[in-house]
């Protein structure tokens, strides 16, 4: 039996989706398609579940997020083969070819299946059939990447040409048609103007580039090395020289870094005699903006989508989502309405796409809003600033089970914990105590401390700072079991999507 492992790229920012997906916490972490709780990312692998042959996925993410993936495979009780970290961005061309130079470390040749952690396939029976029905092209040395059925003539995505006309796949619906076999590439088109999009749909030989791909391990090394060999040289040299880190396998930054910043389609699909296309009906989308995800959502009698805390009295068409406050849309239309922890976006559909323009705006002005929510997700659990004043602030603080913060002191704070849900072991200058629920301690400013959550729920808590300086850097560590030093957290930076 073929061995297929998934190789899950988890970079990329989605600022499209702006304000709910921000560079500290992106759009494939959020729940988004369906009513579950699963995240895209989670999606993901849940549905390549009953493929044969299946093996433990492969994730490829940027470090500042290793413990959200962490975490969102172990909820779902999936054990990947590794987590691999980049230190920096360099597309999608460097993070195939460390997945494939992974997988083939120890002498296996295994197909790897590429996938992005934030599309949407809606009927996930004719996805995995379409897998299937690719595997002996690619096990006999075929690049098998998956084309989208068009719907439309879209002018936001690339275009594949195969080289002869296309069977009708049906609709995305219908789980029991089976699908074509893959077809030889003729060419890809970057995004077309609509004339020539719609052009492309009569002709019946174009389908929309998904950046999902399908080939032997050693057959996408070959290219590679054939035809981008500074790619694989890089790349090499920086698991050649990778660290473990906990359960993740830490890039080398220097050799990483050195490696060109390119697309897989670019360095070898577009360029190789060996590429082939498997039209692929699904419902999919790459989510790229608010007026997608109401299109692939299951909308109401009026054409709503109401996602949490909503009323909706006499609207029609809106996509209307609350994560904390009560949202109420009222005799309103084609409306997008996103309400976070800090901020509320109103945008009219037609104008979803612009979202990016906001958050540059945001970047250019310095405002924490453009790439951080007011939660912030640290390998421990997560901390919120509810208030501040002047030489004050107050935070809560979940800590999760069996988690610890590193053991620390300020310089310019002192600390008040009340612990308002389950115990914490406080440590104060070496002398240890418990604290419980409606009770409290008190950290001096240059005390070394570490809170620890010894028990089976989450720990949480409220903390009262008060000093002449609040900032996150007056923090020196002197312990830390996640690795981190005394050095303030670096920039979240976008590493590979599709």
């Amino acid at each position: 039996m073929t061995a297929l492992v998934p190789v899950i790229l988890c970079g990329g920012t989605g600022t499209r989706l702006w304000p709910l997906s921000r560079a500290t916490y992106p759009k494939q972490y959020w729940a988004l398609a369906g009513d579950g709780q699963d995240t895209l990312l989670q999606q993901t692998h849940q549905r390549l579940e009953g493929i044969a042959g299946l093996q433990p996925p492969l994730l490829i993410c940027n470090e500042d997020h290793r413990f959200i993936v962490a975490e969102q495979m172990r909820q779902i009780g999936v054990e990947p083969a590794a987590i691999l970290l980049e230190p920096m961005g360099r597309n999608t061309a460097p993070a195939v070819a460390v997945a494939a130079l992974q997988a083939t470390a120890h002498g296996d040749d295994p197909l790897l299946l590429v996938l992005a952690a934030d599309h949407v396939i809606q009927n996930a029976a004719r996805f995995r059939a379409a897998v299937k029905a690719g595997m002996a092209a690619a096990e006999a040395g075929q690049l098998v990447t998956f084309g989208i059925v068009p719907t439309a003539p879209e002018t936001g995505y690339g275009y594949i040409e195969a080289a002869e006309a296309l069977q009708s796949s049906g609709t995305a619906d219908e789980s029991d048609r089976a699908p074509q076999q893959p077809v030889r590439i003729a060419r890809f088109v970057e995004k077309p103007d609509r004339a020539t999009a719609e052009q492309f749909l009569a002709s019946g030989r174009f389908t929309w580039n998904s950046g999902m791909f399908l080939f032997k391990a050693s057959a996408i090394l070959a290219e590679l090395e054939r035809l981008a060999p500074e790619v694989v040289s890089a790349c090499s040299a920086a698991l050649e020289h990778d660290s473990e880190d906990l359960d993740f396998l830490r890039l080398e930054r220097e050799a990483f870094a050195a490696c060109p910043n390119v697309a897989i389609d670019v360095a070898v699909m577009e360029r190789t005699d060996r590429g082939a296309v498997l039209p692929l009906n699904a419902g999919w989308s790459d989510v790229g903006s608010w007026s997608a995800l109401w299109e692939t959502a299951e909308q109401d009698n009026d054409g709503n989508v109401l996602r949490g805390r909503v009323i909706s009295e006499a609207s029609s068409n809106c996509y209307l989502r609350s994560e904390h406050r009560l949202v109420v849309g009222l005799g309103v239309d084609n409306l997008v309405v996103v309400e976070t922890d800090d901020v509320v976006l109103v945008a009219h559909r037609d104008r979803a796409q612009d979202v990016k323009t906001i958050v540059g705006l945001l970047e250019r002005e310095g405002a924490s809003e453009s790439k951080a929510h007011r939660r912030i997700y640290r390998p421990w659990g997560s901390y919120d600033g509810i208030t501040e004043g002047e030489r004050w602030q107050v935070k809560k603080i979940v800590v999760n089970p069996g988690a610890s913060l590193s053991l620390q002191m300020h310089h310019h704070r002192a600390e008040h914990w009340i612990v308002v849900k389950g115990t914490a072991l406080v440590e104060k200058d070496g002398v240890e105590e418990l604290v419980g629920e409606n009770q409290s301690t008190y950290i001096p400013l240059g005390a070394k401390h570490l809170l620890t959550n010894p028990g089976k729920i989450p720990v949480e808590l409220i903390e009262v700072q008060s000093g002449p300086y609040l900032g996150e850097d007056d923090i020196v560590r002197f312990e830390d079991r996640y690795g981190r030093s005394d050095a303030t957290t670096r920039p979240i930076a976008p590493t590979a999507t599709a």
